[in-house]
């Protein structure tokens, strides 16, 4: 049995369809189709009922699946531990951070990180979603809410606070009750921000609609209305004046994580005590 075809199992398993896990791996339909009936022939039974828009499990298949996210654990435990116990050969670190950070956080200070840590490739990742520590979709991870991986090893690194921000010639800076919103369409899930700005906004207009915080803060630029936007960017943006308001403002705690069969990697250690230290030098940390 080949462990390959075990793989494109598990994606059409997590995706619902053929499609899906051809997206999710980055090929073709066709392989991943050839990759199943591979992985069927050799077992001799079939383990998807395939249908135009759903590829269901059928009830060994299910039971297969099972076994086969166990042997996916042990795969990536085995290239873990691996790589751990290569520290120092270690030439790339792999960080994991929400686009408002990647953008705002990490590309200004990149020259400096890197002067600090110079035998290391840095590479940022800007990721809306939640990846994987224990897949090894990167070896460090950011987020502005705690990670989802029970086996994650995470630390509270830093808080970013909100305000309500607008350009000094706004039309109607002197009337709050006729603040027009820079809002998030409908179709994003709801999260803290999302939920935050919506509140402070309650029935005012929503002059335009962007799908993430970095264009926002440059809907706000343009004008067009009020946005809720991270303190540490907005407060240095010479476009831009913070709104009184007695509303209660956001403030979200930002979290440090990184598996635990890298606790004892040195340069891992070093790079994470790094980025801690320019989060305060930023004006995110825990004692601004």
């Amino acid at each position: 049995m080949n462990w390959e075809d075990l793989r494109f199992f598990l994606a059409i398993a997590k995706a619902g369809t053929i499609s899906g896990a051809a997206k999710d791996l980055k090929v073709d339909q066709a392989t991943v189709s050839r990759r199943l009936a591979s992985l069927e022939a050799v077992l001799g039974i079939q383990l998807v009922i395939r249908r135009p828009r759903e590829a269901r499990l059928t009830p060994i298949g299910e039971k297969i699946l099972k076994e086969a996210k166990d042997i996916e654990a042990k795969v990536y435990s085995v290239a873990r531990l691996s790589s751990s116990g290569k520290t120092s050969t270690r030439s790339r670190v792999a960080i994991s951070a929400p686009p408002i950070l990647a953008r705002h956080f990490f590309a200004p200070a990149l020259f400096e990180m890197t002067q600090q840590n110079p035998d290391i490739q840095l590479s940022i990742q800007s990721e809306p979603q939640f990846v994987s520590l224990s897949k090894m979709e990167a070896d460090l991870s950011l987020r502005l809410s705690p990670p989802i991986e029970e086996t994650d090893i995470i630390k509270k690194a830093g808080l970013m606070k909100f305000g309500l921000y607008t350009t000094p010639d706004y039309r109607n800076i002197k009337n709050p009750s006729s603040w027009d919103f820079i809002a998030y369409s409908h179709k994003e899930p709801s999260f803290a921000h999302k939920r935050w700005l919506y509140e402070v906004r309650g029935n005012r207009r929503v002059s335009c609609e962007v799908s993430d915080l970095s264009n926002q803060y440059e809907a706000a630029c343009s004008g067009i209305g009020v946005a809720g936007l991270p303190c540490f960017l907005a407060d240095k943006e010479p476009r831009l004046i913070k709104l009184p308001t007695e509303q209660p403002m956001l403030t979200l705690d930002i979290w440090l994580a990184k598996h635990p069969d890298l606790r004892d990697d040195s340069q891992i250690r070093k790079l994470a005590q790094t980025i801690t230290e320019f989060l305060d030098k930023k004006g995110l940390g825990l004692n601004q």
